[in-house]
């Protein structure tokens, strides 16, 4: 064991996070990182490796070479996306001292949809396919990455609640469901402020990393 300094982050700057499915991230610098997808760019090969399985003999000596090859494209998937993340996530730490992102349940917001037996739910296949885009982005192990890789350097990484976020206008703090004109446009319909819906929510995560910061001194 020895005792080293406390580092100090190199930047001075801060940003905010705002994480999505068409656009795994959009900053408050107005920048956008698009997804890489490996799971979805792979679904056809990895479906057709299962169709094959299922007609091969339970446990027999070709089941096993064909479920190898499943886990083989398994792992080729998580690696995809693994080093896809280690990069975006090294360049956005490297730059920013402070980065503030959405305190996400990823685990509530890629629950099933189907129910039970007796209730069935509602909408299941839209929320399967939209499950399967949250766990593809990899949002829980970006979080993770951006924590650690921030303390190496001694910078923070502030979780905020995401609630309001995408409703607040980032000029006036003006909150209304009908400031979201669409997924992709914000409109205030008080101060009339436009501007992308990803981007106005990145501002305000920011300001309450901001907020949150000042508030623990």
């Amino acid at each position: 064991e020895r005792e080293v300094e406390q580092p100090r982050h190199p930047s001075k700057s801060a940003i905010g996070l705002d994480m999505g499915i068409s656009k795994l991230l959009t900053t408050s610098n107005s920048e956008y990182i698009k997804p890489k997808n490996s799971f979805k760019a792979n679904q056809m090969k990895l479906a057709k490796l299962q169709r094959q399985l299922n007609r091969k003999v339970l446990f027999s000596q070709n089941w096993k070479k064909q479920n190898r090859k499943i886990q083989k494209l398994h792992s080729h998937i998580a690696n995809i996306r693994h080093d896809y993340l280690h990069k975006i996530t090294t360049s956005i730490s490297k730059s920013h001292a402070m980065i503030a992102c959405e305190d996400l349940k990823v685990a509530n917001m890629s629950k099933s949809a189907s129910g039970s037996m007796e209730n069935k739910g509602r909408h299941v296949k839209a929320k399967s396919g939209l499950n399967k885009s949250i766990l593809d982005q990899g949002w829980g192990m970006m979080v993770d990455m951006l924590e650690y890789k921030q303390q190496w350097r001694g910078g923070l990484l502030m979780k905020v609640n995401p609630q309001y976020t995408s409703q607040t206008c980032s000029e006036c703090k003006h909150i209304a469901v009908d400031n979201r004109q669409t997924q992709s446009k914000f409109e205030c319909v008080k101060c009339r402020y436009v501007a992308n819906a990803d981007f106005n929510a990145a501002r305000n995560i920011l300001a309450a990393g901001h907020a949150v910061l000042s508030a623990e001194g």
